[in-house]
């Protein structure tokens, strides 16, 4: 039975990639931080799912998981890591706490190398273990290629993360092991019923505000009209199984603004950005 290690797997991509692995006859590991999370998907996702109890960029209890799946392979080579885990931070450049944008940087960049040189030997940098060399496939984001106002910590991670990626898949030649990226639109998510709560307030007295208020409700309803997860997880399967995978694949909804503003020169999707949320120039 083929094996994929699936982090982030207690919502949205992660949760979706591991049922459709499962689905399909993979044995998959996920992670999650909270017991409760394990027990739930344990429950249903049946005997072919075994939780992972880590925090990303808590070194010692991802080596320790992996150690645990070494075990449970028993001298085989792992089909595939999904690193998916990661957080959004927003907030306007001006004011925000660095200590949020290092915490950013440290959950979406660092997180997933560490996770990556955990399970390297078991996609088959160990040389003793048996099998075909497996594939890495990185979670981006379409905002790792273009970057909206008041989401830099987290356009910043997702562009490390490519370049991040592009540098890996060609360090990883020499053994054979395969690195691809997979940048979705909005996905269709629970955490869009707990986004009105999104910490707005504390940017109060922020020249901001408002531009802040507007771009809450723009992902509100982005986010709730998004891709179900499941289509991420299904283009991971085929990701990790078709013969000759693409270094990059894009997955977005057919709405006609995300095509426009792939073709539009940025100085006028500047001006319409502007537009929408308010961020008219002031007078002196």
């Amino acid at each position: 039975m083929k094996s994929v290690v699936v982090t982030g797997a207690s919502t949205g991509i992660g949760q979706a990639t591991a049922k459709v692995l499962v689905d399909e006859g993979f044995r998959v590991f996920g992670s999650v931080r909270k017991q409760v999370d394990a027990d739930r998907l344990q429950a249903w996702l049946g005997p072919n799912f075994t939780p992972l109890l880590f925090d990303i960029t808590d070194e010692a209890a991802v080596h320790a998981a992996a150690r645990q799946v070494r075990a449970a392979l028993a001298g085989a080579t792992l089909f595939g890591l999904l690193n998916n885990a990661g957080v959004a931070v927003p907030g306007p450049l001006y004011d925000l706490a660095v200590d949020d944008f290092r915490n950013q940087i440290e959950i979406n960049v660092t997180g997933q190398l560490i996770v990556t040189q955990a399970f390297l030997p078991l996609l088959g940098m160990d040389s003793a273990l048996k099998g075909t060399p497996g594939r890495i496939v990185m979670i981006s984001s379409v905002g790792g290629k273009t970057a909206a106002p008041f989401m830099a910590p987290y356009n910043a991670s997702k562009f490390a993360l490519e370049g991040l990626s592009e540098s890996l898949r060609r360090e990883l030649m020499l053994y054979g092991i395969d690195v691809i990226v997979i940048g979705p639109g909005f996905v269709r998510s629970a955490i869009w019923d707990k986004a009105e709560a999104l910490e707005v307030d504390r940017y109060r007295n922020s020249p901001y505000f408002t531009a802040l208020q507007r771009m809450r409700d723009f992902m509100l309803k982005s986010g709730r009209a998004g891709l179900p997860p499941e289509r991420v997880g299904e283009l991971v399967h085929h990701v990790l199984t078709t013969a000759s995978p693409k270094v990059r694949y894009a997955i977005v909804d057919s709405r006609f603004e995300h095509h426009m503003m792939k073709v539009l020169p940025l100085r006028l999707v500047d001006r319409i950005i502007a537009y929408r949320l308010g961020l008219k120039r002031k007078n002196g």
